[in-house]
């Protein structure tokens, strides 16, 4: 398609779910499609990018704000999702997109850099569609431009081709922030409708200071922007949307809707390298790892190891590539520039010998024991490229090119700026650094990643987000290696397993169009993480990990719509469900003799049992909640996981005492008889030991409830349930004021 070539504006194929308005591919979107986006994705973003804007305000209402969360894998595409909606917000009536886009002037430059050529502002061949201004002062010239382009949209007589959309790259920091609200304010914002893209948006812009009842800075200029803006959707991309989903839900920044960006088929992530997959990740010994107990006089031998198999790895790409493309290195070691400066001088000396000893002639006895190392490396590298690797007797002569044809970097700000990467200056680069390269810090062709460093304090947003080894990657994933300290190596295994049980949920508010405020924050999280810094956090949450546990609630003493709600369902459980007496000993009382129904489908007693029956304390909900998770990754991992039910007692009440709150003080009989001790429950073991050894185990008691000798409420359904230790797993929640619990 040419520029001059007609267009139809054309209708997305169907209704966005839960959308408030429906919108239309025009030219823009078109043309962004066809020239950035590869063939076999163009559908899955051009109707991801209509979910998005979809849901949040149209250009025709005559005022509102939405905010809209957008949620994508690290390194996974989420700067083409909002590039392909800010295209189509062109293509729909929006006059300004506003992208806050990194918190230092290299990822802005980098970001404004790529937003300029994917939607090819510099080609002059192509109708001017958009207006670019980056970090915009007040300024005359500033304001006036503004105010034409607006004027022109606002003018029914002006043609389409003459009507420009304003693009604003702006810093997220607060004088860059203050500076575009004021001249916002000046130009006069009424009636224009606006798409703002915070990307990386659970960085910096939420409240830090929310426990303190104060309002931070960045923060407070966000908000200062947005109600300058009358008409406007917010949205936050992030491929860790912790913070943003726990912030309290009437925060201005608390997202009302959710989208679930799907990677293309090269996409290399979490599963890929932590999912049962071992043969791309090394763990460092500790040995090799600085501490404070364990300084490193020299470089550890799992660092020499990674820069033979990297260069190994350059030397085959720069044969298959004829020096086109990069391979790159990446060398984390600890958030301190002493630590850099040291790994760095350590490479570099690594290097320097490295290309000396290869000069020499092939009979040199250093030269024949540096060629075996790298032979070592290219067989490591053998047993995960499948196709295209040259024989090592092909590669040997053209190692010392391949050194040549490498950098080093040292990437952080010690120097007072951080320095940019001129990728197209050499093939291999070696980067060494720490906080610079961990969120948004785009490392082209990365195949090797070395990182001593450990988890810190835990967060598992900031963990996940060192993960620059993720990405588009499938075609070379054989020359990739990743390098990790223990602690870390285990954080990553355990953040594949919670970043995709939060996916499938917010898939699921996505795909029924419910807002994400009726959504119950709990989902799978290994303890040894936190979601998110806590300084964001108005309302806390609480966590757990039931093993080899009982879990039941502790208020039982509830209304009595509540109360006929959960008989019924245990009514109908029991009448659908064949129970046996349960063995024991003869001489057990009618209170000690139960029945019991085996080999039941867990999920069947999770459908009809467990999820239908009412929960009155919040602190009892979060507990049953976190309960749930766990069953249902049990069945994640095993759909035809069993379950056995026990009837307690059904032949004889039992009573209970509760104390004002209603909360029951002791819910399971204890062991008969208690003396002599050496006879202890030898006739019944206790409430606790009923249960099936190896599988879920649920206890239906009815109990009638007493306080001070009279009895309060009577045929009180309580389930109590056990969870064995092989379906242990980490998990937190968060209750809300004004939710449901």
């Amino acid at each position: 398609m040419t520029d001059d070539a007609p267009f139809v504006v054309q209708p997305i194929d169907h209704e966005v779910q839960g959308g408030r308005w429906q919108p239309l591919v025009g030219p823009e979107t078109h043309d962004f499609l066809e020239h950035v986006v590869p063939d076999g994705s163009r559908d899955i973003v051009r109707d991801a990018a209509a979910s998005i804007l979809g849901r949040g305000i149209s250009p025709n209402d005559p005022a509102g704000q939405e905010t809209g969360l957008v949620v994508g894998y690290v390194q996974s595409g989420k700067t083409m999702s909002f590039e392909t909606t800010a295209a189509l917000a062109r293509d729909n009536g929006f006059q300004m997109v506003i992208i806050v886009a990194g918190m230092s002037n290299p990822l802005l430059e980098q970001s404004t850099g790529r937003v300029r050529r994917d939607l090819r502002l510099d080609d002059s061949s192509r109708a001017r569609s958009w207006i670019h201004f980056q970090n915009p002062e007040q300024e005359d010239a500033i304001v006036q431009t503004m105010r034409d382009v607006f004027d022109d949209w606002r003018d029914e007589g002006t043609p389409d081709e003459y009507k420009m959309t304003v693009l604003v790259t702006v810093l997220k920091h607060h004088r860059r922030l203050g500076t575009l609200t004021q001249l916002l304010q000046t130009v006069g914002m009424e009636g224009v409708p606006v798409l703002i893209i915070d990307d990386e948006a659970d960085q910096a812009s939420l409240n830090t200071e929310v426990a303190q009842g104060e309002e931070s800075t960045t923060y407070r200029r966000l908000m200062a922007l947005r109600d300058a803006l009358p008409l406007h959707s917010y949205l936050q991309y992030t491929a860790t949307p912790q913070a943003p989903l726990l912030v309290s839900i009437v925060d201005a920044l608390s997202p009302n809707f959710v989208e679930v960006l799907t990677p293309g088929d090269a996409y290399v992530g979490g599963r890929d390298f932590f999912d049962g997959n071992h043969q791309y990740v090394r763990t460092i010994p500790p040995a090799d790892v600085p501490t404070n107990a364990n300084p490193l006089p020299e470089p550890p031998d799992s660092l020499l190891e990674a820069l033979r198999i990297f260069m190994v790895g350059v030397a085959a790409g720069l044969m298959e590539a004829g020096n086109r493309g990069n391979r790159s290195m990446l060398v984390h070691p600890s958030h301190l520039t002493a630590q850099h400066q040291e790994y760095y001088n350590w490479v570099r000396d690594i290097f320097e010998e490295w290309k000396r000893v290869l000069g020499l002639p092939d009979t040199d006895p250093d030269k024949q024991e540096l060629v075996e190392e790298l032979r070592v490396a290219y067989g490591d590298l053998a047993q995960t490229v499948s196709e295209g690797l040259p024989s090592f007797d092909q590669l040997a002569p053209t190692f010392r090119f391949a050194f040549r044809r490498t950098r080093l970097l040292e990437v952080n700000a010690r120097a007072g700026r951080t320095p940019e990467v001129d990728w197209g200056s050499a093939y291999g680069w070696i980067l060494v650094g720490g906080q610079a390269m961990d969120r948004g810090f785009t490392v082209e062709g990365l195949t090797v990643t070395y990182m001593p460093r450990g988890i810190g304090v835990g967060n598992a947003d900031t963990v996940q987000q060192r993960a620059r080894f993720f990405g588009y990657k499938r075609g070379y994933l054989g020359y990739c290696r990743v390098y990790l300290e223990q602690g870390t190596h285990r954080a990553f295994q355990r953040y594949v397993e919670h970043e995709e049980d939060m996916r499938v949920q917010l898939e699921d508010i996505r795909d029924s169009g419910r807002s994400l405020n009726d959504w119950k924050r709990a989902f799978v999280l290994d303890n040894a993480l936190r979601p998110c810094r806590q300084n964001v956090l108005e309302f806390d949450y609480i966590r757990g990990r039931f093993s080899d546990d009982w879990v039941a609630p502790r208020v039982v003493l509830a209304t009595d719509s509540v109360l006929q709600a959960n008989r019924q369902t245990i009514a109908d459980f029991l009448a659908a469900t064949q129970f046996v007496d349960d063995e024991g000993h003869q001489d057990r009382t009618d209170t000690q003799r139960h029945e019991v129904a085996t080999g039941l489908s867990l999920r069947d007693v999770l459908e009809r049992l467990l999820i239908p029956m009412r929960i009155t304390s919040s602190r009892d909900s979060q507990q049953i909640t976190g309960l749930l998770l766990q069953l249902s990754r049990a069945l994640e991992n095993d759909p035809d996981e069993l379950c056995a039910v026990y009837r307690m007692s059904p032949r004889t009440g039992r009573e209970r005492g509760v104390d004002g709150s209603g909360e029951v003080t002791n819910l399971f009989q204890g062991q008969a008889p208690v003396n002599p001790p050496a006879r202890r429950g030898e006739v019944y073991p206790g409430d606790r030991a009923v249960r099936q050894e190896g599988h879920v185990s649920v206890q239906i008691h009815t109990l009638d409830l007493t306080r001070d000798g009279a009895v309060v409420q009577q045929n009180v359904p309580v389930l109590a349930v056990w969870v064995p230790s092989q379906l242990a797993v980490g998990w937190i929640n968060q209750n809300q004021p004004g939710q449901n619990t």
